[in-house]
């Protein structure tokens, strides 16, 4: 068993459930985990716009869950499997470094936001790419 793998399929599903807690409790999740003010105000105004974009991003991080736990044998053989595990390692390695950008260009979150948020996914890129090396000769 692929424990990197499985590991970072359980990263990206935790990253989707806290992203659907955001749509279930509202403004206060929004708010705590750095979504910016305006999300979390047009939450309270109960617009669907913080909805529909959050639920995009828990669509995209399970199944982004889906295709690691495919990868180890975890549930059925998905389609393009290292071409996506490339894409999902390469999104959150990108995603992780171009965030430090934004600590001192904040665009409405706090620098703490984009600082934890880019280690985070930095680590869970790590995560992909040691499971997908070892992985690599079973895909």
């Amino acid at each position: 068993m692929n424990y990197y793998l499985v590991a970072a399929g359980c990263l990206s599903a935790l990253a989707a459930l806290v992203h659907l807690g955001c749509i279930v409790f509202g403004a206060p999740w929004y708010r705590f985990f750095g979504a910016g003010e305006q999300m979390a105000k047009m939450a309270e105004q109960g617009m669907l716009k913080p909805t529909i974009i959050t639920l995009f991003i828990v669509v995209v991080l399970s199944t982004w869950s889906l295709y690691a736990f495919s990868a180890v044998g975890m549930v059925v053989r998905l389609p393009f499997i290292r071409l996506v595990l490339i894409a999902v390692t390469t999104i959150y390695f990108i995603r992780g470094i171009v965030g430090f950008y934004f600590v001192t260009h904040p665009m409405g979150r706090s620098p703490e936001f984009w600082v934890w948020s880019s280690v985070i996914c930095l680590v869970i890129g790590l995560v992909h790419l040691i499971g997908l090396i070892q992985q690599w000769s079973y895909l």
